[in-house]
């Protein structure tokens, strides 16, 4: 497998555009499929193969399996709290994709099939607490009451992934991620997370003189967030491992919300004041990646501070804040995707 065929689903995304370049590395031949053109890619990898089409349609399913020995499915309609709250029925749609992906990896027979699943099929009775002791084992997905959309597509789609390997020998391997981050990301639009949007706003407040910034709930909402070469070894860990059970992929180092501004905040060199939108999505109050089966498992886990993931996340959205803001803070045109070099 290390040097074999492999097709990463939702490649022109920012998890998928690093997973691309770390595949290259390791000398597999990819193929990466999305839906968006080409030009809104997050990276564009010149020695893969790289194929526009919409993976909820079977036959576009099939024709992106066909031909290689591992599928990476990260496709699917995502993004922060703002974005899956308002748009549940369109989070719902992304099921076709793993469900027409499991059929064409039956129908030719690939070696390993990567689903990525999310922390948002968490039972939300269990994430109420505002405390950074509250970490989830992988146990607690069930009984059943994930993110209303979003968290019930991912676990629909697990337990896909689970029959098909029970019922046609499918070789599934399930990761819930918890809160990845890091450069190459969404940091505008909507569709951000909490990392990348705290960082523009700080960016926005600092260079815009208007020292304040605004935050969804009160701040004392608890997370994990996730450095991404630590998410690119967990999938590729999880993807050639035997373990077939969905595991946690996260960052065991909690935080609130407040605690991340006030490192962005460190690592900008300013002070702002803040003003809480209590009405503003702001999902779960807390939420942590137990990571004791991961250890156990895989012997190790992610590592990375969240100190120094967000200051090199924070230098790469300054850089693309200066290059698509102008003067007077206009925006300038969207630069064309990074051509990256594996």
């Amino acid at each position: 497998m290390r040097n074999g065929k492999a097709v990463v689903c939702g490649g022109g995304g920012f998890i998928g555009g690093h997973l691309i370049a770390d595949l290259l590395k390791k000398g597999f031949q990819v193929r990466c499929v999305d839906v968006k053109p080409t030009s809104e890619w997050y990276q564009v990898h010149p020695q893969a193969e790289n194929v526009v089409a919409d993976l909820n349609l079977k036959e576009a399913a099939f024709s992106a399996v066909k031909g290689n020995d591992v599928v990476y499915n990260l496709a699917c309609n995502m993004g922060g709290m703002g974005f899956i709250e308002k748009n549940k029925g369109l989070c719902m749609i992304s099921v076709l994709i793993n469900t027409h992906l499991l059929l064409a990896a039956r129908e030719f027979g690939v070696q390993r099939f990567f689903y990525a699943s999310s922390a948002c099929v968490y039972n939300g009775d269990k994430q109420t607490s505002k405390t950074t002791d509250v970490y989830l084992k992988e146990e607690d997905a069930y009984p059943a009451m994930p993110e209303d959309g979003y968290g019930w597509e991912k676990l629909f789609s697990e337990r896909m992934c689970r029959h098909f390997r029970e019922d046609w020998n499918i070789p599934t391997r399930v990761a819930r991620f918890h809160n990845v981050y890091g450069p190459f990301g969404t940091w505008k639009g909507g569709r951000e997370k909490a990392p990348a949007a705290i960082c523009r706003k700080v960016i926005e407040a600092k260079e815009s003189g208007k020292h304040e910034i605004e935050i969804w709930g009160d701040g004392k909402q608890t997370r994990s967030f996730m450095y991404i070469d630590d998410c690119l070894k967990g999938i590729y860990t999880i993807a050639q491992g035997e373990n077939v059970e969905p595991v946690n992929l996260g960052s065991a180092e909690g935080v609130t919300i407040n605690q991340l501004v006030d490192i962005v905040e460190d690592i900008a060199g300013v002070k702002l004041k803040r003003n809480y939108n209590l009405n503003a999505p702001k999902g779960v109050n807390g939420r942590n990646s137990d990571n004791t089966f991961f250890r156990k498992v895989y012997g190790w886990e992610p590592s990375t501070k969240l100190r120094d993931g967000m200051a090199k996340t924070y230098e790469w959205i300054y850089g693309e804040y200066r290059k698509q803001t102008g003067p007077g803070g206009t925006t300038a045109k969207k630069p064309a995707p990074a051509m990256a070099r594996a």
